[in-house]
C-alpha cells in the first residue's frame, strides 16, 4: 500500500491553549485548585484547547483520506480485492484497528498515545467539514464536546457501506512525517542521478 504521509499542523499557540484547556477542564471538575480565574474565564480557556484539537484533528483526517483515496486507485485496479468488498471503510478501519507494528511503534517515538482515537475522531470529523471550520460557526456545546460526537461520527462513517474488514499482515504500509519523506526521495533522487 503506498506510505501514509502526515503533515505538520503549526499554530504557534496550540501547545500553550492545549496545556490551559486540560488545566481549565480539571479546574472546572474541582481536580486542581482555582483561585484565579472566574467559571467564564475557565470556559473560555477549555474551549480555546478544544477548537485548537478540532483543527488539528481536521487537517490529520484530511492526511487519512488521501491515503485511503490512493489506497482506493489501487483497489480499483484489483478485481480480486472489489470483489472482496474492499473499500474506503476497511482502510479506515485498518488505520483504526489493526495498523502495522512498525506504524504503531513510530506514532508512539512521536508521542502519540491514543492513535486509535485520533485517527477516528480525524475522519470522524472530516465526515462532516469540507473546510476546517471556522469557531464562531461552532457551537459551544458542540465545542466543548466534540470528541464525543466525532466518535458517533466515525462510527457512522463505518456503517455506510458494508466492507471488509483487512488487517495489516495483508495490507502493510508505512509511515511518515512530510519532511521525513522529502528528504528520504531526495536522497534516492540524488543516488539514482549519481548512478546514470
Amino acid at each position: 500500500m503506498p506510505p501514509l504521509i502526515l503533515h505538520p499542523f503549526s499554530d504557534s499557540n496550540g501547545p500553550n491553549k492545549l496545556v490551559e484547556s486540560s488545566r481549565a477542564s480539571m479546574m472546572l471538575q474541582g481536580l486542581l485548585p482555582n483561585n484565579e480565574f472566574t467559571v467564564d474565564e475557565l470556559d473560555r480557556k477549555l474551549l480555546d484547547g478544544r477548537y485548537c484539537e478540532i483543527r488539528m484533528l481536521y487537517y490529520v483526517g484530511k492526511d487519512l483520506l488521501r491515503w485511503i483515496e490512493q489506497c482506493m486507485d489501487f483497489v480499483a485496479r484489483e478485481e480480486s480485492l472489489r470483489q472482496r468488498g474492499v473499500k474506503e471503510q476497511s482502510f479506515a478501519g485498518l488505520l483504526v484497528e489493526d495498523p502495522p507494528e512498525a506504524v504503531k511503534t513510530k506514532l508512539r517515538k512521536w508521542g502519540v498515545a491514543d492513535y486509535r482515537a485520533i485517527f477516528s475522531r480525524a475522519l470522524g470529523l472530516n465526515s462532516i467539514f469540507g473546510e476546517v471550520p471556522v469557531r464562531t460557526e461552532l457551537a459551544p456545546e458542540f465545542t466543548r464536546n466534540y470528541y464525543r460526537y466525532a466518535d458517533q461520527l466515525y462510527a457512522c462513517y463505518l456503517s455506510l457501506s458494508p466492507h471488509a474488514q483487512i488487517r495489516s499482515a495483508e495490507f502493510g504500509f508505512d509511515l511518515f512525517a512530510s519532511g521525513e519523506y522529502s528528504r528520504m526521495l531526495e536522497k534516492e533522487w540524488s543516488t539514482a542521478a549519481d548512478t546514470e
